[in-house]
């Protein structure tokens, strides 16, 4: 029989839906012990938090987020709240024993980072960030790439993350809606929003970034707050710009902006070795493109007449999560990262074993962020720290 693991959700809204459904699909995809069950759901607005519960099956609904943390019926706690909550809901979780899956980035900073890292380690609880780019089973196809040593010893990785949802001076900051444009809540704009992905990614396939030298733009300088209703200036950054030196040596560039007009979500990410080369778009998220300087022939490696590259239809049952999916040549969607993030989380519960990025990971991608926003206040290159 199944064991139940009893959900807790903090916050709602586009990372709620995604998060819920991969509770309400784990089984029917990963052969696990556990089975969710959807205890609860906390929000400052009871309406609307009623109305996200009744459609996605949670039991009941809090205003006050601490009950949920503390309840003897809840194992698990998935905080979906703006990241300036992230900090106190971690460390309550922590001291309530439960298990914890936490939205990115983080924190607002390191030092909240540290303090969660702490916090999680002296509990010995189970803890994941929902950095979910990492289970597009194309980039995990790219990550066994590099660990296979196809690539070889690598040179350049170059990254970008284009919005431009953000480009009227009419979108307000704060809110429900708007949140990721207010400085107080979100901590900061495009290097913790989407930048954070490209970070985690990076240094997932290539190793630490150790230093860092930053331009960032605030293209509107004022807007009104949603709740206040006031016109008031403008904190986070609208986009960014970083060069970066890996510890392996590899030379780095990153650019992201919510001013890219016509692009919708438009993250891609390249890496170029002595050996090899992977190119990944998510918008064509189906597709990995792989470059292989030479084949094997008789043994040995040469340069062959066909050498070029290839563009991997990644569905078959080979590759990375596809196999518990459907036939090959079909693919899945967005929706599914999250529930692979889910299944080797759950997978690593039950084993025993750390699932990553947790967050002692996303503590080292928060080290690179502090240091492209400090470096963008300095113009200077910083060290990261990051291991």
């Amino acid at each position: 029989m199944a064991k139940e693991l009893r959900i807790g959700m903090i916050g709602y809204g586009f990372m709620g839906r995604a998060h819920s459904n991969a509770f309400k699909r784990l089984n029917d995809f990963f052969s696990v012990e556990h089975r969710p069950v959807l205890k609860a759901v906390a929000a400052r607005n009871r309406e609307n938090a009623q109305a996200f519960a009744d459609n996605w099956g949670y039991e009941r609904v809090e205003t006050d987020w601490r009950k949920v943390v503390t309840a003897d019926d809840v194992d698990l706690v998935d905080v979906c709240a703006p990241n300036h909550l992230h900090l106190d809901i971690v460390l309550a979780a922590a001291e309530a024993g439960k298990m914890i899956c936490c939205e990115k980035p983080l924190a607002m900073n390191v030092a909240e980072a540290e303090a969660m890292v702490e916090a999680v380690e002296k509990a010995g609880v189970p803890n994941m960030v929902w950095y979910n780019y990492r289970r597009v089973p194309a980039i995990s196809l790219a990550k066994q790439i590099v660990t296979e040593g196809r690539v070889g010893k690598p040179f350049h990785y170059r990254a970008t993350y284009l919005q431009d949802w953000t480009i009227s001076e009419g979108v307000p900051q704060g809110g429900p809606g708007t949140w990721r444009l207010d400085i107080d809540v979100a901590g900061s704009g495009v290097t913790g929003d989407l930048l954070a992905h490209s970070i985690d990614t990076a240094m997932w396939l290539n190793g630490p970034i150790a230093r860092v030298v930053a331009s960032t733009r605030t293209f509107v300088t004022e807007r009104m707050h949603a709740v206040t209703g006031k016109v008031q200036p403008v904190g986070i950054d609208d986009a960014c710009m970083f060069l970066a030196e890996f510890e392996n040596g590899a030379m780095g560039t990153f650019e992201s902006t919510r001013y890219a007009r016509g692009r919708k979500n438009y993250n891609t990410l390249e890496l170029n070795g002595a050996d090899g080369a992977v190119y990944f778009d998510l918008e064509d998220p189906e597709h990995l493109h792989f470059f292989e300087y030479q084949q094997m022939q008789s043994g040995k490696k040469v340069e062959d007449h066909l050498t070029g590259w290839r563009k991997i239809h990644v569905s078959n049952h080979e590759h990375p999560y596809m196999d518990i999916y459907w036939v090959p040549g079909t693919t899945i969607g967005y929706e599914h990262t999250f529930l692979n993030a889910l299944g080797d989380f759950v997978q690593g519960v039950e084993s025993g074993e750390h699932t990553q990025p947790d967050f002692q990971c996303a503590l080292q991608t928060q080290k690179v962020c502090d240091a492209v926003i400090e470096s963008g206040r300095t113009r200077e290159w910083v060290e990261t720290g990051a291991e």
